[in-house]
């Protein structure tokens, strides 16, 4: 029995240390970013929305009365709503046709606004990318800045939020922003004499961009990517049909590359053994 002794009293002379196993780590389950019903994800969604949707009402009316007066079909012009849901791309569009620009030189100017898109769509993969071929399908046509800006500010915060709820947070931000524009387009198609024709209001929707985008922008990479686009897209103001955007884009990605990778070669290089 006596063998067993220092086992039974701790403060014996040569009893082992009393272990204490640790606490098991809270599962994701019980985090309260991880569990709650999906709709409530989808209203958390839609209330962050809200104050975009109200900058989207008199812009979507503005597309409306400039599409009358620009002489557009009623009908395209909702077509042209449905099918593209992209203020900017939109009113490159009937600017350039306004302009007699040609109709592939107003598709191709129409595109390159929406270039964006992609890069866009790049960033979305890594969180929705294992969604079903159909809901990536659907996510990607409401592909528009505000849907980007909301979301991937959430998911920055919550990286490893379920795929589940990343999508119901997603459409819950990108149906309201849709349906809101695309009924104040027709309203503005209907109601356009009203719209006093200097209200400036074409900058709303790219200030609420920049509120949501800026402070995502962090690293030496994307300031500097940041920075070339604007200095390039002032420089090439003059350029017409829109080019210069194209070119600024590029000119933006290109230098914010070239900086990622000097950084990452002298990363390897201070790591390399001497």
């Amino acid at each position: 029995m006596s063998d067993l002794a220092p086992s039974r009293n701790p403060s014996a002379p040569g009893a082992a240390a009393p272990t204490r196993t640790p606490a098991p780590a809270p599962a994701p389950e019980d985090d309260p970013a991880f569990s709650g019903p999906l709709w409530r994800v989808a209203l958390e969604g839609t209330t962050a929305s809200l104050p975009f949707i109200v900058s989207v009402i008199p812009f979507g009316m503005l597309f409306g009365a400039v599409a009358t007066a620009a002489g557009l079909d009623p009908l395209k012009a909702m077509v042209l709503t449905v099918s593209v849901i992209a203020g900017a791309a939109q009113f490159a569009f009937l600017e350039l046709l306004t302009d007699q620009a040609p109709a592939i030189v107003a598709v191709v100017a129409a595109l390159a606004v929406n270039l964006r898109m992609a890069m866009y769509s790049a960033s979305l993969a890594p969180h929705i990318g294992k969604a079903p071929a159909w809901i990536r399908a659907i996510a990607g046509f409401f592909v528009v800045d505000q849907v980007y800006g909301l979301s991937m500010r959430r998911w920055a915060v919550i990286p490893q939020e379920p795929l589940p709820r990343k999508l119901a947070f997603y459409f819950g931000v990108a149906l309201p922003m849709s349906t809101a524009w695309v009924i104040c387009s027709a309203l503005g198609l209907v109601a356009g004499g009203w719209i006093p024709e200097g209200l400036p209001i074409d900058f709303m929707p790219p200030a609420m961009f920049l509120a949501i985008v800026a402070p995502m922008i962090r690293g030496t990479a994307n300031i500097c990517a940041a920075l070339a686009a604007v200095a390039a897209s002032l420089a090439l103001a003059w350029a017409p049909w829109n080019l210069g955007l194209i070119v600024a884009a590029a000119i933006g990605m290109g230098v914010g590359a070239a900086v990622e990778l000097r950084l990452a070669r002298r990363a390897d290089e201070t790591e390399a053994p001497r």
